[in-house]
């Protein structure tokens, strides 16, 4: 066999086959739906889902967070919605960010003949590696209507602007 048989495409030709194998991708998207279904019933069990939907934090509540990165700086915002700022701890350890805290949550319901009281205790922890060239010293964190903002600058000596190497082409 020549090695111009193992070529896809050939010269008289500009067209590449495509090959898309769709079985896969929809057993992947079953799978992952029987995933939800699965971990949503063990977490909300059927007959308390509706109550439990009034509390903020379901089993296993991880904040979501968006990272962003400039040249001069790295951004963090993590959503922690009913939160009170003395609940959350931001601490660095080893080039490490760890976002942590608890929520507590009581619901009192009085009716004419009912008296109901729930109470919800929920902790998280969110830990982000992060590069040498951050400088610790000057991170500021905010909160502000239940979003976390962390401002991570980054050190003067990363913040060089890049140079050009030259390629020399050898024959």
């Amino acid at each position: 066999m020549a090695i111009k048989d193992l070529i896809p495409w050939r010269k008289e030709t500009s067209i590449v086959p495509v090959q898309r194998n769709r079985d896969a991708e929809t057993l992947l998207d079953i799978r992952t739906e029987m995933s939800r279904i699965i971990d949503e019933f063990f977490n909300r069990p059927l007959a308390l889902g509706s109550f439990l939907d009034d509390f903020a934090f379901p089993a296993g509540f991880s904040p979501r967070l968006d990272v962003a990165e400039t040249d001069k700086e790295i951004t963090i915002s993590a959503e922690l919605p009913g939160l009170e700022p003395e609940d959350i701890h931001l601490t660095l350890d080893h080039n490490c960010l760890t976002i942590s805290g608890e929520k507590q949550a009581e619901k009192e319901e009085k009716g004419k003949r009912f008296y109901r009281m729930e109470r919800s205790y929920g902790s998280f922890y969110r830990s982000i590696p992060l590069p040498d060239e951050v400088d610790e010293n000057k991170i500021e964190a905010s909160y502000k209507r239940g979003v976390l903002k962390i401002r991570l600058p980054k050190t003067v000596q990363s913040q060089r602007t890049s140079k050009r190497i030259p390629i020399t082409f050898i024959r």
